[in-house]
């Protein structure tokens, strides 16, 4: 039984028939499919697909101090990346300075800390940002981190006209899934709803927020539900854009969304077909939007981290490639692949030169970017992204039946059925259903790569350099500025950026920005 399920079933358990035919007909599908380039984006958001130029090569990237991250950011901009990726440690996600005792042990340790607009300013030394997007992975803080971000280019003379990056911001996935949240989901909704209104007015190239299935897939969904919930909170971010009187023409370009490639290499091209078509029928006929632009789903994908093994670390190239491919020929607009050794530690030179180098191999020897949307018309492909279309509908219309995603997320649906799917997937490999090289199937023992460590000293140096910014800045003006952002924060009806961006520029810290906002909102504890 076991076995016959790892040969007739997709991750997400849809059963594979031995093969495919013309069901559809061929005459069907063109108008099924559309073009390239055009409604409703089953095969792509270009007519020319890479031709023109390749994906966005962009790794994520941060460990130790700023000044470290700075030197792997020049790294790889050395050996071809195309844009860059910032990782904050866990106390920067979670609003916490350095010094605060709640961070000792682990600044620096999973991304770079950063406390300060003067962290901010070392990161980005000698770093263009004029010819550089910036991609930033942080999400309850994130209206501080943007702030820094803007600031960093008013001080390049960089007009914000130009400023081009992502910041994640999606706080709905850290309420489904990987749970680094602190105020109540209205509350944090309000402060995405402020930041995405101020990119739209003032930083038009700018995505202010990249809705991420990532983490959700990651925590244990299926590909099906990762694209469903993925969805789901997309839509709810939309409503309440214009709910707040915004026109979907005028912002729908500035969404972003952000999705795991796993390892099932047909499931993931077929989910990000239907990503974009599901997307497209949303925004053109439920929402009204009339710009054909405005129906794009614009995407980046990283390469699935769960499926990385400590056991056999070289294996995880190979599996690295596939999934990259996967995401080229599902037509992504930006990836990062993931290192060999990220099962063991942060990723060391060799490690990410190899991930960036699977990309440029892809782009420039494997002929795949000859033309657009090489394997549409496939009769298993087509039929599989029908089916994940299907599936992913019925979850969207089940969320949306029972009152949203906020309803789902305080009644503990998406975590009850994402623990669910992780504990099947837990089973099936326990009893051999699902094989993984290296681990229950071909186990052998193998010598293990160099480690990338971070010594305690990063975390003395961080505390060191805070106080001395601290102590340096204006009291007097800071303390001004966190009185005008609380009152900002206190007011539904004013946006709290302006004030955001003030008190970074006296120099507030992260952890003083965070502290205003839980003071305002209060602080959010998830029914169990």
């Amino acid at each position: 039984m076991s076995e016959e399920r790892s040969i007739t079933q997709t991750l997400s358990g849809i059963e594979i028939k031995p093969a495919y035919g013309p069901a559809l007909g061929r005459e069907a599908l063109p108008q099924k499919l559309g073009e390239p380039g055009h409604f409703p984006f089953t095969r792509g958001i270009s007519p020319s697909g890479y031709r023109a130029r390749p994906w966005t090569m962009r790794q994520f990237s941060g460990h130790g101090s700023p000044k470290e991250t700075n030197e792997r950011f020049k790294y790889l901009l050395g050996h071809g990346e195309t844009g860059l990726s910032v990782a904050f440690d866990l106390p920067t996600l979670m609003g916490i300075d350095s010094d605060d005792p709640t961070a000792e042990g682990e600044v620096g340790r999973e991304g770079v800390a950063v406390d300060t607009l003067r962290d901010f300013e070392i990161l980005f030394d000698g770093i263009d940002l004029k010819r550089v997007s910036t991609s930033m992975t942080i999400n309850l803080p994130a209206v501080t981190l943007f702030a820094m971000y803007l600031k960093i280019a008013e001080k390049q003379n960089v007009p914000l006209a130009r400023v081009r990056g992502t910041c994640q911001t999606d706080i709905l996935k850290e309420f489904i899934a990987q749970n680094e949240y602190l105020f109540p989901p209205e509350a944090s909704l309000r402060l995405v709803g402020d930041m995405m209104a101020y990119a739209v007015d003032n930083v038009p190239k700018y995505f202010p927020i990249s809705i991420s299935g990532y983490h959700i897939r990651e925590a244990g969904a299926t590909a099906v539900e990762e694209l469903a919930f993925t969805l789901a909170n997309g839509r709810e971010y939309v409503r309440r854009m214009v709910n707040r009187g915004y026109d979907p023409d005028r912002f729908a370009r500035s969404l972003s969304f952000f999705f795991d490639i796993h390892n099932y290499f047909f499931e993931e091209i077929a989910k990000l077909r239907a990503a974009r078509r599901l997307w497209a029928k949303f925004m053109r006929d439920e929402i009204g939007a009339k710009k054909e632009t405005s129906w794009i789903l614009a995407t980046h994908c990283q390469t699935a981290g769960v499926s990385l093994t400590a056991q056999q670390p070289l294996n995880n190239i190979i599996r690295t490639a596939y999934q990259a491919l996967a995401a080229v020929l599902g037509g992504t607009q930006s990836l990062h692949t993931n290192s060999f050794d990220e099962a063991l530690c942060l990723p060391t030179e060799e490690a990410v030169r190899v991930a960036l180098r699977t990309q440029q191999i892809i782009a420039y020897e494997s002929g795949v970017t000859d033309t657009a949307d090489p394997l549409g018309g496939s009769y298993y492909l087509e039929w599989l992204t029908d089916k994940m279309e299907e599936e992913a509908g019925a979850i969207i219309k089940e969320i949306e039946t029972m009152g949203g995603v906020v309803k789902g997320i305080t009644s503990g649906y998406f975590h009850r059925r994402i623990a669910d799917s992780a504990y099947r997937q837990e089973m099936d490999l326990k009893e051999g259903a699902r094989k993984i090289v290296g681990v229950n199937t071909y186990a052998t023992e193998s010598s293990q790569p160099d480690i990338l460590k971070i010594p305690a000293t990063v975390e003395r140096s961080q505390k060191s350099f805070l106080s001395k910014v601290k102590k340096q800045r204006h009291q007097v003006r800071v303390k001004e500025a966190l009185k005008k952002l609380r009152e900002s924060a206190s007011d539904p009806k004013t946006n709290v950026m302006p004030a955001v961006l003030e008190a970074v520029g006296e120099m507030a810290t992260v952890g003083e920005i965070t502290t205003v906002f839980r003071e305002a909102f209060g602080r959010y504890q998830q029914a169990q």
